[in-house]
């Protein structure tokens, strides 16, 4: 029997009326392809993890949802995903409504496909801790700077460390109201090219 999380529940409450549809129909397919998924919340958002390790995750932003694999590359459709990603943080591109999920037969493949590598045991390559894309940057912090240039550009020649304070600074928000002010004063804060501590930097 799959373990539910309230917290879920109440995620999905808030969101935009269009995605609550979106986000109820995918979690009723993962419960009905894996039956002993447990849900939780990583990163503010919803996750579903089996057998001890992540499977599948939703998200939903202002505009879209958004739907993701962890072990997505090394999955039979790995090119397809990583195609839907150049789009949103997911991995069926942008789902702004129900008709933009694949068909549920294939959402199920792709879960069960997902249970498997997790029943094998197989996990992911590792990678090299010192490389930029190792970094666990906060869905809705991409969001907010992909909506400012300016922020976006500065953040992306930040030194990997800067990346890193700012990116656990905001995934460690307690709440959504503080997560929201932490990226609205992130946002001010990197368009002027400031690191995280920068009012204890060295003068």
């Amino acid at each position: 029997m799959g373990k539910k999380d309230n917290r879920i529940d109440q995620y999905i409450l808030n969101a935009s009326p269009f995605a609550r549809p979106i986000l109820m129909h995918f979690r009723e397919l993962v419960h009905y392809a894996c039956a002993d998924v447990e849900e939780t919340m990583k990163w503010s958002f919803p996750h579903f993890d089996y057998k001890g390790e992540m499977m599948c995750s939703m998200a939903s932003f202002k505009q879209h949802c958004a739907i993701g694999f962890w072990k997505a590359s090394l999955m039979k459709d790995a090119k397809k995903m990583k195609d839907g990603n150049q789009e949103a943080m997911g991995h069926f591109g942008r789902i702004t409504s129900m008709d933009d999920l694949p068909p549920d037969k294939k959402i199920i493949a792709n879960i069960r496909e997902a249970m498997q590598l997790n029943d094998k045991g197989i996990k992911l390559a590792p990678r090299k801790k010192t490389e930029t894309k190792d970094l666990v940057i906060p869905p809705l912090f991409i969001a907010a700077l992909n909506k400012n240039k300016k922020a976006r550009q500065v953040f992306e020649n930040f030194s990997p460390s800067h990346k890193k304070e700012y990116a656990e600074w905001i995934g460690e928000a307690k709440t959504e109201a503080t997560r929201n002010k932490r990226i609205e004063t992130a946002l001010e804060w990197i368009s002027e090219g400031k690191q995280r501590h920068w009012k204890y930097a060295r003068k």
